[in-house]
Protein backbone atom coordinates (compact mmCIF):
# COMPACT_ATOMS: atom_id res chain seq x y z
CA UNK A 1 0.00 0.00 0.00
CA UNK A 2 2.69 2.38 0.42
CA UNK A 3 4.32 2.50 -2.62
CA UNK A 4 3.57 5.63 -4.60
CA UNK A 5 0.87 6.86 -1.41
CA UNK A 6 1.80 10.58 -1.08
CA UNK A 7 0.46 11.71 2.18
CA UNK A 8 0.01 15.52 2.73
CA UNK A 9 0.42 16.32 6.97
CA UNK A 10 -1.07 19.88 7.27
CA UNK A 11 -0.14 21.42 10.68
CA UNK A 12 1.07 24.85 11.65
CA UNK A 13 3.35 23.40 14.66
CA UNK A 14 6.78 23.06 12.60
CA UNK A 15 7.49 20.42 15.99
CA UNK A 16 4.49 18.29 15.29
CA UNK A 17 4.48 18.67 11.02
CA UNK A 18 8.43 16.77 11.62
CA UNK A 19 7.13 14.46 13.92
CA UNK A 20 4.61 13.44 11.81
CA UNK A 21 6.04 13.59 8.52
CA UNK A 22 8.91 11.65 9.64
CA UNK A 23 6.72 8.93 11.59
CA UNK A 24 5.14 7.96 8.40
CA UNK A 25 8.22 8.27 5.89
CA UNK A 26 9.64 5.66 8.40
CA UNK A 27 6.46 3.41 7.55
CA UNK A 28 7.20 3.52 4.01
CA UNK A 29 4.92 6.16 3.18
CA UNK A 30 6.25 9.20 0.81
CA UNK A 31 4.88 12.17 3.09
CA UNK A 32 4.81 15.98 2.65
CA UNK A 33 5.00 18.44 5.22
CA UNK A 34 2.52 21.44 5.02
CA UNK A 35 2.32 24.21 7.18
CA UNK A 36 -1.07 25.83 5.88
CA UNK A 37 -3.72 25.24 3.19
CA UNK A 38 -1.85 27.61 0.39
CA UNK A 39 1.13 25.02 0.76
CA UNK A 40 -1.44 21.83 0.46
CA UNK A 41 -2.71 23.63 -2.42
CA UNK A 42 0.50 23.71 -4.12
CA UNK A 43 1.39 20.32 -3.89
CA UNK A 44 -1.99 19.46 -4.90
CA UNK A 45 -1.60 20.76 -8.04
CA UNK A 46 1.45 19.06 -8.74
CA UNK A 47 0.67 15.54 -7.36
CA UNK A 48 -1.99 13.22 -6.64
CA UNK A 49 -2.85 12.97 -2.80
CA UNK A 50 -4.07 9.82 -1.31
CA UNK A 51 -4.60 11.46 2.26
CA UNK A 52 -4.83 14.37 3.82
CA UNK A 53 -3.75 14.11 7.96
CA UNK A 54 -5.28 17.55 8.59
CA UNK A 55 -5.22 19.49 12.11
CA UNK A 56 -8.49 21.67 12.78
CA UNK A 57 -7.00 24.22 14.42
CA UNK A 58 -4.53 26.12 11.95
CA UNK A 59 -3.30 29.76 11.68
CA UNK A 60 -5.42 31.38 8.71
CA UNK A 61 -7.56 29.12 7.07
CA UNK A 62 -9.01 26.28 9.58
CA UNK A 63 -9.20 22.70 8.90
CA UNK A 64 -12.83 22.62 8.64
CA UNK A 65 -12.73 24.85 5.99
CA UNK A 66 -9.95 23.08 4.08
CA UNK A 67 -11.51 19.60 4.64
CA UNK A 68 -14.97 21.24 3.00
CA UNK A 69 -12.80 22.29 0.17
CA UNK A 70 -11.22 18.79 -0.65
CA UNK A 71 -14.23 17.02 0.05
CA UNK A 72 -16.23 19.37 -2.05
CA UNK A 73 -13.58 18.75 -4.82
CA UNK A 74 -13.53 16.76 -8.24
CA UNK A 75 -11.14 14.59 -6.20
CA UNK A 76 -12.89 13.66 -2.89
CA UNK A 77 -9.28 13.77 -1.16
CA UNK A 78 -10.07 11.25 2.23
CA UNK A 79 -9.08 13.30 5.46
CA UNK A 80 -7.83 12.34 8.63
CA UNK A 81 -8.45 15.41 11.12
CA UNK A 82 -6.33 15.88 14.45
CA UNK A 83 -6.99 17.86 16.52
CA UNK A 84 -6.21 18.99 20.64
CA UNK A 85 -10.02 19.54 20.47
CA UNK A 86 -11.08 16.33 21.95
CA UNK A 87 -14.45 17.08 22.53
CA UNK A 88 -17.46 14.89 21.11
CA UNK A 89 -19.12 18.55 19.36
CA UNK A 90 -15.67 18.79 17.82
CA UNK A 91 -15.37 14.91 16.89
CA UNK A 92 -19.02 15.15 15.26
CA UNK A 93 -18.37 18.16 13.38
CA UNK A 94 -15.47 16.98 11.57
CA UNK A 95 -16.91 14.33 10.84
CA UNK A 96 -20.44 15.77 9.26
CA UNK A 97 -18.26 17.71 7.00
CA UNK A 98 -16.71 14.76 5.50
CA UNK A 99 -13.29 13.67 7.39
CA UNK A 100 -12.79 9.75 7.25
CA UNK A 101 -11.80 9.88 10.98
CA UNK A 102 -11.10 11.93 13.70
CA UNK A 103 -7.93 11.29 15.97
CA UNK A 104 -7.52 13.74 19.26
CA UNK A 105 -4.29 14.74 20.41
CA UNK A 106 -1.94 13.60 22.06
CA UNK A 107 -1.99 10.47 20.20
CA UNK A 108 -0.29 7.31 20.02
CA UNK A 109 1.90 7.26 17.09
CA UNK A 110 1.10 3.33 16.29
CA UNK A 111 -2.42 4.64 16.49
CA UNK A 112 -2.07 7.21 13.55
CA UNK A 113 -0.09 4.99 11.17
CA UNK A 114 -3.12 2.44 12.35
CA UNK A 115 -5.72 4.69 11.09
CA UNK A 116 -4.26 6.15 8.30
CA UNK A 117 -3.91 2.67 6.91
CA UNK A 118 -7.40 2.15 7.51
CA UNK A 119 -8.64 4.67 5.55
CA UNK A 120 -6.24 4.29 2.71
CA UNK A 121 -7.51 0.66 2.63
CA UNK A 122 -11.33 2.04 2.97
CA UNK A 123 -10.66 4.15 -0.28
CA UNK A 124 -7.82 2.92 -2.59
CA UNK A 125 -10.52 0.87 -4.68
CA UNK A 126 -11.90 5.01 -5.52
CA UNK A 127 -8.62 5.13 -7.33
CA UNK A 128 -8.23 1.81 -8.69
CA UNK A 129 -11.96 -0.17 -9.33
CA UNK A 130 -12.17 -3.24 -10.12
CA UNK A 131 -14.37 -4.38 -12.95
CA UNK A 132 -16.93 -6.09 -11.35
CA UNK A 133 -17.15 -2.74 -8.50
CA UNK A 134 -17.53 -0.77 -12.00
CA UNK A 135 -20.75 -3.09 -12.77
CA UNK A 136 -22.60 -3.34 -9.30
CA UNK A 137 -25.78 -0.85 -9.44
CA UNK A 138 -28.17 -1.30 -6.53
CA UNK A 139 -31.68 0.05 -6.32
CA UNK A 140 -33.45 -0.18 -2.88
CA UNK A 141 -36.67 1.79 -2.22
CA UNK A 142 -36.17 3.71 -5.47
CA UNK A 143 -33.55 4.49 -4.48
CA UNK A 144 -29.96 4.04 -6.68
CA UNK A 145 -26.10 2.80 -5.59
CA UNK A 146 -23.93 2.99 -8.44
CA UNK A 147 -20.97 1.20 -6.84
CA UNK A 148 -18.44 2.62 -9.76
CA UNK A 149 -19.30 6.22 -9.35
CA UNK A 150 -19.78 6.05 -5.75
CA UNK A 151 -22.95 8.10 -6.40
CA UNK A 152 -26.72 7.69 -4.96
CA UNK A 153 -29.94 9.00 -6.60
CA UNK A 154 -33.39 9.46 -4.80
CA UNK A 155 -36.07 8.13 -6.05
CA UNK A 156 -36.79 11.25 -8.08
CA UNK A 157 -32.88 10.65 -9.71
CA UNK A 158 -31.75 13.43 -7.55
CA UNK A 159 -27.94 13.24 -6.50
CA UNK A 160 -27.34 13.04 -2.81
CA UNK A 161 -23.79 13.49 -2.05
CA UNK A 162 -21.96 10.96 0.46
CA UNK A 163 -18.75 10.76 2.32
CA UNK A 164 -16.48 8.13 1.64
CA UNK A 165 -17.49 6.78 5.50
CA UNK A 166 -21.18 6.89 4.59
CA UNK A 167 -20.28 5.00 0.89
CA UNK A 168 -18.96 2.42 2.36
CA UNK A 169 -21.66 1.98 5.01
CA UNK A 170 -24.16 1.85 3.00
CA UNK A 171 -22.49 -0.24 0.45
CA UNK A 172 -22.14 -3.02 3.88
CA UNK A 173 -25.69 -2.53 3.94
CA UNK A 174 -26.72 -3.02 0.39
CA UNK A 175 -24.86 -5.92 0.38
CA UNK A 176 -26.34 -7.70 3.28
CA UNK A 177 -30.06 -6.66 2.93
CA UNK A 178 -32.42 -7.89 5.33
CA UNK A 179 -29.81 -9.18 7.52
CA UNK A 180 -28.98 -8.18 11.03
CA UNK A 181 -25.22 -6.88 11.05
CA UNK A 182 -24.04 -6.18 14.67
CA UNK A 183 -21.83 -2.96 15.21
CA UNK A 184 -18.51 -4.98 15.27
CA UNK A 185 -19.28 -6.29 11.53
CA UNK A 186 -20.16 -2.37 10.24
CA UNK A 187 -16.91 -1.64 12.08
CA UNK A 188 -14.62 -3.99 10.38
CA UNK A 189 -15.97 -3.58 7.08
CA UNK A 190 -16.09 0.51 7.00
CA UNK A 191 -13.21 0.79 9.44
CA UNK A 192 -10.93 -2.51 8.83
CA UNK A 193 -9.44 -4.28 11.99
CA UNK A 194 -8.05 -1.10 13.56
CA UNK A 195 -11.09 -0.26 14.48
CA UNK A 196 -11.25 0.52 18.43
CA UNK A 197 -13.96 -1.46 20.52
CA UNK A 198 -15.17 1.69 21.58
CA UNK A 199 -15.16 3.82 18.42
CA UNK A 200 -18.55 5.65 17.74
CA UNK A 201 -17.69 6.77 14.30
CA UNK A 202 -20.66 3.83 12.92
CA UNK A 203 -23.07 5.54 15.06
CA UNK A 204 -22.62 8.73 13.66
CA UNK A 205 -22.28 8.08 9.89
CA UNK A 206 -25.44 5.77 10.60
CA UNK A 207 -27.43 8.69 12.06
CA UNK A 208 -26.18 11.11 8.68
CA UNK A 209 -26.75 8.26 6.66
CA UNK A 210 -30.77 7.86 7.91
CA UNK A 211 -30.94 11.61 7.76
CA UNK A 212 -29.99 11.56 3.65
CA UNK A 213 -32.42 8.26 3.05
CA UNK A 214 -35.22 10.81 4.76
CA UNK A 215 -35.25 7.62 7.08
CA UNK A 216 -37.65 8.85 10.25
CA UNK A 217 -34.76 8.87 13.67
CA UNK A 218 -37.40 7.91 15.89
CA UNK A 219 -39.01 4.85 13.93
CA UNK A 220 -36.24 4.15 10.99
CA UNK A 221 -38.34 1.95 8.23
CA UNK A 222 -34.99 1.62 6.00
CA UNK A 223 -32.54 0.63 8.33
CA UNK A 224 -33.80 -0.72 11.27
CA UNK A 225 -32.26 -1.18 14.87
CA UNK A 226 -32.51 -4.43 16.37
CA UNK A 227 -32.72 -4.28 19.83
CA UNK A 228 -29.90 -5.78 21.08
CA UNK A 229 -28.29 -6.86 18.02
CA UNK A 230 -27.59 -4.47 15.83
CA UNK A 231 -29.05 -3.09 12.19
CA UNK A 232 -31.19 -4.44 9.67
CA UNK A 233 -31.32 -2.98 5.77
CA UNK A 234 -35.30 -3.93 5.58
CA UNK A 235 -35.57 -2.74 2.07
CA UNK A 236 -35.71 -5.25 -0.88
CA UNK A 237 -32.34 -4.69 -3.04
CA UNK A 238 -31.81 -5.33 -6.81
CA UNK A 239 -28.93 -5.75 -8.35
CA UNK A 240 -29.34 -3.67 -11.46
CA UNK A 241 -26.48 -5.59 -13.71
CA UNK A 242 -23.30 -7.72 -12.36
Amino acid sequence: MSQNTLIAVVEDDAEIRELVRGLLAREGFEAVACKGGSELDRVMTQRRVDLVVLDLMLAGEDGLSICRRLRGGPRDTPVLMVSAKGDDIDRVLGLEIGADDYLPKPFNPRELVARVRSILRRTRNAHRPSERQLAEVYRFAGWTLDAGSRTLADPEGRSVELTGGEFDLLMAFVTHPQRVLNRDQLLDWTRGRNAAPLDRTVDIQLSRLRRKLGDDPKEPAIIRTVRGGGYLFSPIVQLLRS
